[in-house]
């Protein structure tokens, strides 16, 4: 009698997982570019083992049993990184308030699908700011989902009434403590605020975030709201710190802001309408900003008129040129810029286009800096965002070198060759590098 399980214990219990470690492969002819301080290394060979850059080197010796990839000149970039999205608003519905109401079921099927688009844009690692769970996460570490490496908020925290809340003023039914919306948790006083906190960090969150500010999408308060009192912020960033992470804050304005990093917060989300004194008070508490200007400008140009609500959509004016301006003031006094993009439902598409925006006041370096070196730093993770012996086997290959001008990577079509993950090809536009297939089966001779 034939055995019933011929498959190793460990393929029965997680099929899905890949067939032995990473593949080792050279690299070979690439021009190597630099994201830390605008170099390229020409014409080297980079040396990939176990998901990881072994070597980079001009003379690397020819190895017999290793795969050998010709790049022919091709310019090899760290993975792209987007250090704010929300995978749980994921497309299917034409407004924000439908896309919002969707129920979580067909937003956990719908989102392998947006995380596999963002991959082949070149994004390797993204950052969720609020939504997404720790079991998409498990699912892309595993490879039963593809897509870029996850780090995640869990639910961010708001206020009742701030900018993280979901009722309306003629909703009044009440919220109970730590009550859970679809991005957000809400929370009230110093017990509550510190319980939700650390309820987030129990269920996988890598960083706590906080509304503390008022918000162009949130159906109450205005922009200038400040979000929790000085001793609710002060908690929630003693509980992140005890648990080794930190705390980033939606905020729009100068008060928002300063209230929050002069509490401990490290990272500040939008900060549309930053000032001289704000932006130096940043760069003096080595905090960072994750500008999210392509947010405001694929709503101005969505072919979806009613995208917005009419009082969201009112907020909406003239936020894309103030985070031009404040994009400008922050750059010149020294504060650590990330590449954000915060885009919501059908609109995830122009997810790239962040970059064309932030040219028109950053250099080509200094733009690719924010979504590669830059995001790594702020999320500490020491072996990403740029190439290096030791660094994760993230990156990706363009046939043009983005240090000349960053606004090829808003076209990967024609642009991208393929993506590199953890050492694996998990994309490819190009004939000459074949990407993996996850359920590729044996021919049957």
């Amino acid at each position: 009698m034939k055995p019933m399980f011929n498959s190793p214990i460990e393929d029965l219990i997680e099929p899905w997982r890949p067939k032995g470690p990473s593949p080792s492969i050279v690299f070979g002819h690439a021009n190597v570019i630099d994201p830390v301080d605008g170099s390229v290394q020409e014409d080297v060979s980079v040396y990939v083992v176990g998901g990881h850059i072994k070597a980079i080197s001009k003379e690397l010796e020819i190895i017999d049993s290793v795969q050998h990839i010709d790049l022919d000149g091709k310019f090899l970039c760290p993975g792209l990184i987007d250090c704010h999205v929300h995978l749980v608003a994921v497309p299917g519905a034409s407004d924000l308030e439908s896309t919002a109401r969707m129920t979580p079921a067909i937003a956990a099927l719908r989102m392998p699908y947006l995380c596999g688009q963002m991959l082949d844009r070149g994004f390797t690692s993204v950052r969720d700011c609020g939504g997404a769970q720790a079991a998409l996460k498990q699912a892309i570490d595993e490879n039963l989902v593809r897509g870029p490496r996850l780090f995640i908020a869990g639910h961010g925290l708001s206020q009742s009434g701030g900018s993280g809340e979901e009722r309306s003023i003629h909703d009044h039914k009440q919220s109970c403590c730590a009550a859970i919306l679809t991005v957000a948790r809400i929370c009230d006083a110093v017990p509550e605020c510190m319980k939700a906190a650390r309820e987030e960090l129990r269920c996988g969150a890598d960083f706590v975030k906080i509304f503390a500010g008022g918000g162009v999408t949130s159906p109450t308060g205005s922009l200038d709201n400040l979000n929790f009192s000085v001793e609710e912020i002060a908690a929630i960033v003693n509980v992140a710190k005890n648990a080794g992470t930190y705390v980033t804050a939606h905020a729009y304005t100068p008060g928002a802001i300063r209230q929050a990093i002069e509490l401990g917060v490290r990272c500040i989300e939008h900060g549309n309408f930053i000032d001289e004194s704000t932006a130096k008070l940043m760069a003096e508490k080595v905090a960072f900003l994750t500008p999210t200007l392509v947010a405001y400008a694929a709503v101005e140009a969505s072919p979806f008129p009613n995208f917005l609500a009419r009082a969201s959509a009112a907020k909406v004016k003239g936020t894309l040129e103030a985070g031009l301006r404040s994009l400008k003031i922050a750059s010149e006094a020294g504060v650590t810029l990330c590449y954000g993009t915060d885009l919501l439902g059908p609109l995830h598409d122009a997810q790239t286009h962040e970059f064309s925006l932030r040219r028109q006041v950053l250099t080509d370096l200094t733009a690719l800096q924010s979504a590669t070196v830059n995001a790594a730093k702020m999320m500490g993770q020491d072996k990403l965002g740029a190439l290096r012996p030791g660094f994760l086997a993230d990156f990706i290959i363009l046939n043009k070198n983005p240090l000349e001008d960053v606004t090829i990577l808003d076209d990967p079509d024609k642009h991208l060759l393929a993506v590199v993950k953890g050492g694996r090809v998990v994309s490819s536009r190009w004939s000459k590098v074949t990407a993996e297939e996850s359920h590729h089966l044996p021919q049957i001779e």
